[in-house]
């Protein structure tokens, strides 16, 4: 007897932007975001998340070094076939931290001196 095993996918990196909830006349919910890869050559992944899973975003914020767990979903419409990634789970990356701003921004944000 064959046994299924499901391979977890994961997409780790750096949130470059969380965009509102999208509400639809059917009463369906959906929040996008965006993660970048820390690769050779980062790539900026759009994610999406769906109904009650819209909440898992707001503890969340742009800079921060995240894990996600995605399933890919596809579907076929009038012929042309697509593409979605949807998360399922957020968690902050084992021992990351929201990066900090460097002294010289901190400089530049704060007011002049007086003299």
């Amino acid at each position: 007897m064959a046994t299924k095993r499901k391979t977890i996918m994961e997409v780790k990196g750096t949130i470059k932007l969380i965009n509102e909830t999208q509400t639809f006349d059917s009463g369906f919910t959906k929040r996008e975001f965006v993660v970048t890869t820390p690769e050779e050559y980062p790539q900026d992944i759009k994610i999406e998340v769906v109904k009650d899973k819209c909440a898992l975003l707001d503890t969340f914020k742009v800079g921060d070094v995240v894990d996600v767990a995605i399933n890919l979903r596809g579907n076929e419409y009038n012929g042309k076939y697509y593409v979605n990634i949807q998360g399922w789970k957020i968690n902050k990356a084992d021992g990351a931290t929201t990066p900090q701003p460097t002294a010289k921004e901190m400089m530049e944000e704060s007011d002049p001196l007086p003299f």
